[in-house]
């Protein structure tokens, strides 16, 4: 394996982004009563960003993986289906 690479950060479109911190304001609105500003939004959605972008990358890389495995073990069974006997 090579060294390190830098994770990817998941980068959302400005309509994601609109859309999230909507969802954010009505989430503490609904659950805590509290109102918050456009700064708290902000900062939340990066925190997320930040630190949920290396584990959702790294959970998609797992299950393409698995995925991929998944389907290389009925490439091989269906290789040896294809036998005939002798």
């Amino acid at each position: 394996m090579k060294g390190k690479r830098e994770c990817v950060r998941v980068r959302l479109s400005d309509a994601q982004r609109k859309k999230l911190k909507e969802e954010i304001t009505a989430f503490y609105l609904d659950e805590r009563g509290e109102e918050i500003g456009m700064i708290e939004q902000m900062q939340i959605l990066d925190l997320f960003e930040q630190r949920m972008s290396p584990i959702v990358y790294n959970r998609a890389l797992e299950d393409a993986k698995r995925w991929f495995s998944q389907k290389m073990e009925e490439m091989d069974l269906d290789y040896y289906e294809l036998y005939r006997e002798e």
